[in-house]
């Protein structure tokens, strides 16, 4: 019998080797390191062990490049080389001649994730390999007993069923690897004013990126406002919040990528110096002059004269009060404002940027120095409702379409005691921010890094500054309107998240934040299409490319608002998700309905709904899924979900389930 010819480029494997492809591995590797924002997708088809590789130097590979990526460090050749050598992995790996070998492997970073799926594909079978070894040795140690050997072959591949495709579990009170913010959907001024401040700082992205959003929601906030279609208009201020740990130079990158701002703000205050006093010598000269003839007036005997007096001193009161004085042009104000000092200043300027590197703020908002909570203003700002403020002036109405920005540096801790103010997550106001969690890179900081360049820095600024100038030379408001291929792309989004905010949605228990999230991409929209034309053309309609990058920052928000939200999950829910994971293994349940959790822990669960949050904690983090609703018998009845547990948290011993 003759032996089979194969092509050249056919992928033969021989029978003693395990299914592999090499050359796959090798393009995966090598597209991270090229570009890191495909590192998402490639994650979602490769799963969460790095043992999917086969060959180990690569598991070592794409271990070295998560942790950089985590950090908000870029894995390209030069960088992955001085982490592996750190490490004592490089020569293991094959050097840092094989690295590149990798990048030059990849034919284009967008086809890491086919590659991606070849990858995992091959493990699968691996997988179904290992199956069959473990069945055909079950088989020789039952003898006889076919029941045995029936139910261990069952077990084994109804592991390799869910497994498939679901990720190890994310142990409760850890969060997984979040997605770098997507430097490059940024107009390139401040992409690369953002990538030069991180490189200098050596701190993530994230926080430079977030923090130019802010100002630029700052610049433009209440003077544009972003028409998706006739009867949705959103205003582009956004409320932003970076938590970091201590020393991670929170501050430093604050200031870098919002000084301009100041500057701004400072040069027109000095601007209008001159006509502020002008005003201000006017109206006290028509005072005084009104003050003279009415004293004289007091003196006079004759009541002819008095009168004649009194009558143009109440001419010169009434021009002294007709003479407005410019209030000083405000853009930003100080993190430890009070909410009645800040309802007074947008009812006068309109719109203004709350900017701060600490945390103040968040505990003014939760009434740390207050006898109670005041949200008023927070809420009203960031929608533009009109401001109520009857304590403070006699005029109930001070303020129409506000617009208020908020940009905050803080540490985690002041994130968690927001969540505990009464009415910060019920009345909305936790709905409002969009979140980033950057990783720390403390302890893989370079030391010697070269500073921000000058060329750079000027440009953010220069930019910066005719932005602003050329909103506030503006005599109103002004509405830019999408395309209708832009309009396209915000439906086809609204499709995409409608279904994620359903009971098993994968947004469910953040539907608060989610009803608001495509208003909050067409706000960044908006900021983009500005930040592209700060010379002029920034009225044309809203391009559709523009919105698409601005989804692209809208999932990366959307992520760290999931981890924001399990973050500020209070210690009760996760002292209970953890009771229930022990009833899990303990009855080794391999899937059950929240009824049978209640009859078993009457005393913690005592009702249905009781058990919601630790099984959505349990959820978010992987050790349950909700995979579909039974209808109950009597009418009327809610439908039971049916939630199936992870298999690696029911680990039960193959030799001891064919004894059982």
């Amino acid at each position: 019998m003759s032996t089979p010819q194969h092509a050249p480029g056919d992928n033969v494997i021989p029978m003693t080797e395990a299914p592999n492809s090499v050359e796959a591995e090798q393009i995966v590797l090598g597209a991270v390191m090229l570009d890191a924002a495909v590192l998402p997708e490639i994650e979602k088809e490769l799963g969460q062990d790095p043992a999917v590789f086969y060959r180990p130097v690569h598991e070592t590979i794409w271990r070295a490049i998560v942790e950089l990526v985590a950090g908000g460090i870029p894995p390209n050749p030069v960088v992955l080389t001085d982490a592996l050598a750190k490490s004592g992995n490089l020569q293991r790996v094959g050097g840092a001649s094989y690295l590149h070998i990798l990048c030059e492997a990849v034919p284009t970073a967008a086809a890491g994730q086919h590659y991606a799926r070849i990858v995992r594909e091959h493990a699968d079978r691996r997988q179904i390999l290992g199956l069959g070894t473990r069945l055909i040795q079950a088989a020789r140690d039952s003898g006889e007993n076919h029941d045995e050997l029936l139910a261990a072959a069952r077990h084994a591949l109804a592991r390799t069923t869910v497994e498939e495709r679901w990720p190890a579990p994310t142990p409760l009170g850890e969060q997984g690897p979040l997605p770098a913010f997507p430097v490059d959907a940024l107009p390139t001024w401040v992409a690369e004013h953002v990538a030069a401040v991180a490189e200098f700082t050596q701190t993530p992205a994230d926080m430079a990126a977030t923090m130019a959003l802010a100002a630029l929601s700052t610049a433009a906030g209440g003077r544009v406002h972003v028409q998706i279609r006739d009867g949705w208009v959103e205003q582009t201020n956004l409320y932003l919040v970076v938590a970091m740990p201590p020393a991670s130079r929170k501050s430093d990158v604050f200031a870098a990528m919002t000084r301009p701002i100041y500057d701004i703000e400072a040069a027109m205050q000095e601007d209008a110096r001159p006509s502020i006093i002008e005003a201000e010598v006017a109206k006290e000269a028509a005072e005084a002059r009104a003050e003279s003839i009415l004293a004289k007036a007091r003196k006079a005997d004759d009541s002819t004269a008095a009168t004649s007096l009194v009558a143009e001193a109440a001419g010169l009161r009434m021009e002294a009060e007709s003479i407005a004085v410019p209030p000083k042009p405000r853009l930003t104000a100080s993190g430890d404002v009070t909410p009645e000092t800040l309802t007074k200043l947008l009812s006068t300027h309109g719109r203004l940027g709350v900017l701060s590197p600490e945390g103040d703020l968040f505990d003014i908002i939760a009434g740390r120095y207050s006898s109670r909570p005041n949200l008023g203003v927070f809420l009203q700002g960031h929608k533009g409702e009109r401001l109520q403020a009857e304590r403070i002036t006699r005029e109930a109405d001070l303020g129409e379409k506000p617009a208020l920005t908020i940009g905050i540096t803080l540490q985690p801790p002041v994130l968690m005691d927001l969540a505990q103010t009464p009415g910060a997550r019920g009345r909305g106001l936790l709905a409002r921010f969009l979140f980033s969690l950057p990783a720390s890179t403390l302890g893989y900081r370079k030391i010697v890094v070269p500073p921000v360049p000058e060329k750079t820095s000027r440009a953010y600024e220069s930019h910066l500054t005719a932005l602003v100038h050329t909103l506030t030379d503006l005599p109103e408001a002004v509405t830019i309107k999408c395309s209708g291929p832009a309009d396209q792309a915000v439906i086809k989004l609204q499709e995409d998240v409608e279904p994620k905010l359903r009971p098993d949605g994968a947004l469910a228990h953040i539907d608060d934040w989610a009803g608001k999230y495509v208003g909050a991409v067409a706000r960044i929209a908006g900021l983009l299409h500005l930040a592209d034309r700060t010379t002029g053309r920034w009225g044309e309609p809203i391009e559709a490319t523009t919105i698409e990058r601005a989804i692209a920052i809208g999932e990366y928000y959307t992520a760290h608002a999931l981890a924001a939200f399990g973050l500020m999950e209070t210690d009760a829910d996760t002292e209970k998700a953890q009771q229930v994971l022990d009833w899990i293994r303990r009855t080794k349940a391999t899937s059950f309905k929240a009824h049978e959790l209640v009859t078993a822990r009457r005393r913690a669960f005592p009702t249905v709904s009781s058990t919601a949050p630790a099984l959505r904690l349990l959820e978010e983090h992987g050790y349950v899924r909700r995979l579909h609703e039974e209808r109950a018998g009597t009418r009327g009845r809610q439908p039971a979900s049916v939630y199936r547990v992870h298999p690696s948290v029911v680990e039960v011993d193959d030799a001891s389930d064919m004894k059982a």
